[in-house]
Parts: C-alpha cells; sequence; structure tokens
C-alpha cells in the first residue's frame, strides 16, 4: 500500500509530507502530556509542557499549510499560536505574583508560617498563600517543584501552635 503511495511522489514532496506528519504527532503528544499531568494529579491540569506542544506542533503545521496552500487548513492552525503563546504569559506572570505573594508572607508571619512556606508539596500541587486551591483555574495550576501551602495548612499550624 506505502509503495503505491510513495512511488507516485517525488522526494521532495515526501519530505513535506513527513514534515506535517512531526507537525500533527507533536500537536496530538500535547494531550498525551495533559493527560498524563492530569492523571497524576487526580484533576485537570494544564502544564507549560502543553502549550510548548501545541506552539510547536501549531508552527508547524503552519508551515505545511502554506506550502500546501490550503486556507482552511492556514486559518485553523495560524491564530492559535498566538493564543498558546498568550496562555505561557499568563502563567509566567501568575507564577511571579505567587511568588512574590510567598515571598511577602514568608518575611512578615511568624516563624512558622516561614517555615510552611518552604516546604515542598510536589510537582503538581499549586496554591498561593493568598489564594485557597479552590479558586485556582486549572490552566493556571504549574508544574512547579517548589510550591507554597494552602492557607489552610497556615492557619491550622498557627492554631496548634
Amino acid at each position: 500500500m506505502w509503495g503505491k503511495l510513495t512511488s507516485q511522489l517525488e522526494t521532495g514532496e515526501l519530505l513535506w509530507i513527513l514534515f506535517g506528519l512531526v507537525g500533527q504527532i507533536m500537536f496530538t503528544g500535547r494531550f498525551v502530556v495533559q493527560w498524563i499531568a492530569s492523571e497524576r494529579a487526580k484533576k485537570s491540569v494544564v502544564t507549560r509542557s502543553f502549550w510548548l506542544f501545541s506552539i510547536m506542533g501549531s508552527s508547524i503545521l503552519s508551515v505545511y499549510a502554506i506550502y500546501r496552500r490550503d486556507p482552511v487548513f492556514i486559518l485553523g492552525q495560524l491564530p492559535g499560536i498566538f493564543i498558546y503563546f498568550r496562555n505561557l504569559v499568563i502563567m509566567r506572570n501568575h507564577e511571579k505574583r505567587e511568588a512574590s505573594a510567598t515571598a511577602t508572607a514568608s518575611t512578615s508571619s511568624a516563624p512558622e508560617a516561614s517555615a510552611l512556606a518552604s516546604t515542598s508539596y510536589g510537582p503538581t500541587a499549586s496554591a498561593s498563600v493568598s489564594t485557597p486551591p479552590s479558586s485556582v483555574p486549572a490552566a493556571t495550576v504549574s508544574a512547579s517543584p517548589s510550591l507554597s501551602p494552602a492557607p489552610a495548612a497556615s492557619e491550622e499550624a498557627r492554631e496548634e501552635a
């Protein structure tokens, strides 16, 4: 079957098809990455790698669509690249605010609260000292290895002390 299909194509055309397939595999791979992260966290998680795979796959597919001169395919892929970049910017800004809030809370709190702020809760948990975990949208949860505890945890520690 492949012999019949590929025998009628020139080498350059086969290379473009392989290029398009790589883009499609990367674009599909983003869902695999997101699924694995969500399974580990036991909740829906959208990681930075999801957006990176989206950008890479969509960029390759856009180039392929432009080569093919397919306006439907171009319009389907090209605008998404900007949205994926924007999501990375939003994620970065959220992480900066979270880090700033953690630093502020750890310098102005009691010693036991600052000790809790340095505790790591694993790669998929995310909560800010000033934001309860239930109000953090799934799209903003990061896979950062050093995360701050939820406010409830620091309040419990204060009550115990």
